[in-house]
C-alpha cells in the first residue's frame, strides 16, 4: 500500500485483508485455556452478519452505539460491525464507575449497548451494571458476564449477511471517544474515520510497518493510544493481532505473541526492570555485562524471557520513563521510542524516530503535524488526526483551539535544535507554595523516579511552605516487607539519600520537605490513575493533603504513612 488514500477508512481497509488474504489468521484470542484463531475471511463474515442485524434494528443513521468490555477480538469485531451498519462507537472504559458509565451512556445518547468480556473482578462490572437502562437494547459478545441478552454468536449463526451495505464517508464521524480526565465529568472527544486512518502514515513512513508484524493487545482498547497504535494500525496494515487473556497469563501471552512490536506505559516498562532486577540484582548484571562474550548471551536470554526477542519497535507512552531504565533497556538492545499524543488528535502528534532517540524527550513532529510553543510555554499541534470538536460542547471545542486551528494541548514544553519535543509538565499543574513560589512538579518527580522499589511518585503542597512528595512502593517491595525479606530501615536510609542527592539539584523554592512511602497502592481502579497509569493529581491531592500540616510537624525527612 503506497498512502492511506489506498484506503479511506478502515473498514474499506479490514474488507480488503479479508479479500485478499482470507486464510491468514488475524486475530488470536485465549480464554479459559484454550486458543481460537480468527482468519480475516472469517472476521468479515461475522463483522457482516452482526453490521446486517443492527442495520435491521432500523436505528437513525449515525445512531451512537456503546461498546464496554475488556480487549478481545470481538471488541473489535464489534467496532467494526457498528460502523459497517452506519453507526457511531462509543467505548467505554471497562474500569469505569457506575457515575461515569451512567453519564456517557446518557450524554452520548446510546441507542444500544454491545458487553463484552467482564466479570467483575479485574474491571467495574458491578458497578456499571446496575446503572444500565433497563429498556437499552443489549448485546452480549462471547464472555459477556449477562446471559439473558441477544448473544452475538446467536446472531452470526441465523443472520445471512448483506453484502451491500454502503461504506462508511471519511469525514463522517466513526467514534465519540470519552476523555479519562483527571478533573470533571469525562468529554466526548469526536473522531471522524479520516483521523482515525492518519495515523497510518506515521507509521508506514516512519517506522516501516508491514502486514508481517505482530502485537499483543492488553491496554485498553476503550483509549486511543491502543485504538491508534493496534487496532487502527493491526487493520491498515492487515498485521496479526494476539490477546492477553489476564494478569496472570500475560507473561505467556506474550511469549506466544513474540510480538514485532511492543507497545506499553513506562508502569508496565518499569515492572519488566523491576521483575528482572529481582532475579539478576544489578550489580550482579554489571559485573556480567563486562564479560565480552557472557554479556552478549545473558541479554539475549533477559529479552527472550521477557518475551521481547523478535521485538523491533519497542514504543513507550504517556509519561517519562527515568533515564537510567531507558539506559538499561538500550544495554539489552530494545530502544525504546516514545511517542506522544492526545485523545484530542488521536494520539497523532509526536514520536520518537530509530537512530535520533534523545532521552527525555518525545521526539519529532509526526508527518503532517506543525508544533509550536506559545508564550505561556503550552505545547500547540495541528494534526491530521484532529478532532472534529467535542460532543454536544461547541464551546470547550472553541476553548481549547487557537483561533488559526491549533489545539492546545495544556502541555508545557521545549523543543530542541533538531526539533524534538520534550514535555516539561502541565500547563495547570504549577502549584504555588506559602512563600508565594511556583513550583513544576513533574521535572522534580523524574529526578526522583530512580529506586527501583518505588512505583510511583507525586510531588505536591501547595499553600505548604514546601513541597513534599509521596511515594508509591511496588506490589512486590510491599510483599517484601511484609514477609521481612526487605529491610525498611535500609528503605528509610535510601530515600533519605535520595532526598539529599534530588534536593542538592533544585532551587530553594523546589527542595522537598520530605518524602511520604503512602500505604495504599494508586490503582485505575480506585481512581486514583488514569486508564493509560498517569496519576490523578488532584484525586491524590484531595486524599493526602489534609495530612500535610501533621506531616510537617513530625520533623522527618522520611515518613511512612
Amino acid at each position: 500500500m503506497s498512502s492511506s488514500a489506498s484506503h479511506p477508512t478502515l473498514v474499506h481497509a479490514f474488507l480488503h485483508w479479508a479479500q485478499t488474504t482470507p486464510d491468514k489468521v488475524y486475530m488470536t484470542q485465549p480464554s479459559n485455556g484454550q486458543v481460537e484463531e480468527f482468519t480475516w475471511a472469517q472476521c468479515a463474515d461475522q463483522v457482516r452478519r452482526v453490521a446486517t442485524y443492527l442495520d435491521s434494528l432500523g436505528l437513525p443513521k449515525g445512531s451512537s452505539i456503546g461498546l464496554l468490555g475488556r480487549n478481545s477480538a470481538h471488541w473489535i469485531l464489534a467496532d467494526l460491525a457498528i460502523w459497517l451498519s452506519g453507526h457511531v462507537t462509543v467505548p467505554l472504559y471497562p474500569t469505569l464507575n457506575g457515575e461515569t458509565a451512567e453519564y456517557i451512556l446518557e450524554h452520548s445518547e446510546c441507542r444500544l449497548l454491545i458487553i463484552g468480556k467482564m466479570d467483575g473482578k479485574a474491571d467495574g462490572w458491578r458497578d456499571i451494571a446496575p446503572v444500565i437502562p433497563a429498556d437499552m437494547p443489549l448485546i452480549g459478545l462471547p464472555m459477556c458476564p449477562r446471559k439473558d441478552i441477544m448473544q452475538w454468536d446467536d446472531i452470526v449463526a441465523r443472520v445471512e449477511p448483506r453484502n451491500d451495505l454502503p461504506l462508511p464517508n471519511p469525514d463522517s464521524l466513526a467514534t465519540i471517544v470519552y476523555t479519562s480526565g483527571s478533573t470533571g465529568q469525562p468529554k466526548g472527544v469526536m473522531h471522524s474515520f479520516g483521523t482515525m486512518v492518519s495515523v497510518a502514515g506515521s507509521l508506514r513512513d516512519t517506522y516501516h510497518v508491514t502486514n508481517e508484524e505482530r502485537m499483543l493487545s492488553y491496554l485498553p482498547l476503550a483509549h486511543v493510544a491502543e485504538r491508534a497504535v493496534l487496532e487502527t494500525s493491526s487493520l491498515y496494515f492487515g498485521f496479526s493481532v494476539f490477546f492477553s487473556e489476564g494478569l496472570e497469563t500475560f507473561q505467556k501471552d506474550l511469549q506466544r505473541a513474540q510480538p514485532t512490536i511492543f507497545f506499553s506505559v513506562p508502569r508496565l516498562w518499569t515492572k519488566f526492570y523491576l521483575g528482572v532486577n529481582e532475579k539478576l540484582p544489578l550489580e550482579k548484571q554489571k559485573k556480567l555485562f563486562r564479560i565480552p562474550i557472557l554479556s552478549g548471551i545473558i541479554k539475549r536470554k533477559i529479552v527472550k524471557q521477557l518475551g521481547l526477542d523478535k521485538c523491533r519497535l519497542a514504543i513507550t507512552a504517556s509519561a517519562p520513563l527515568p533515564p537510567n531504565i531507558i539506559q538499561w533497556y538500550r544495554d539489552l538492545g530494545l530502544d525504546l521510542l516514545d511517542v506522544y499524543g492526545m485523545t484530542e488528535n488521536f494520539g497523532y502528534s509526536h514520536g520518537s524516530r530509530p537512530g535520533e532517540v534523545r532521552v527525555g524527550y518525545v521526539g519529532h513532529c509526526n508527518p503532517g503535524v506543525i508544533c509550536r510553543i506559545a508564550a505561556n510555554g503550552e505545547v500547540e499541534v495541528k494534526s491530521p488526526g484532529q478532532m472534529m470538536g467535542y460532543y454536544k460542547n461547541p464551546e470547550k471545542t472553541a476553548e481549547d483551539m487557537t483561533e488559526d486551528g491549533y489545539l492546545k494541548t495544556g502541555d508545557r514544553g521545549e523543543v530542541d535544535e533538531q526539533g524534538r519535543l520534550k514535555i516539561t509538565g502541565r500547563v495547570k499543574e504549577l502549584f504555588k507554595t506559602s512563600k508565594g513560589k511556583y513550583v513544576a512538579p513533574v521535572p522534580i518527580e523524574q529526578k526522583l523516579n530512580r529506586h527501583p522499589k518505588v512505583e510511583v511518585i507525586c510531588v505536591t503542597g501547595p499553600s505548604q511552605p514546601q513541597p513534599f512528595a509521596l511515594l508509591m512502593l511496588s506490589l512486590d517491595a510491599m510483599a517484601e516487607l511484609e514477609d521481612a525479606r526487605l529491610d525498611r530501615e535500609q528503605l528509610t536510609s535510601d530515600f533519605n539519600d535520595l532526598l539529599k542527592e534530588v534536593n542538592a539539584s533544585l532551587e530553594d523554592h523546589e527542595r522537598l520537605d520530605y518524602v511520604v512511602v503512602v500505604k495504599d497502592q494508586w490503582t485505575m481502579e480506585n481512581g486514583f490513575l488514569t486508564p493509560t497509569m498517569k496519576i490523578k493529581r488532584n484525586i491524590i491531592e484531595d486524599r493526602y493533603l489534609p495530612n500535610a500540616d501533621h506531616w510537617v510537624k513530625q520533623r522527618q525527612t522520611v515518613i511512612w504513612e
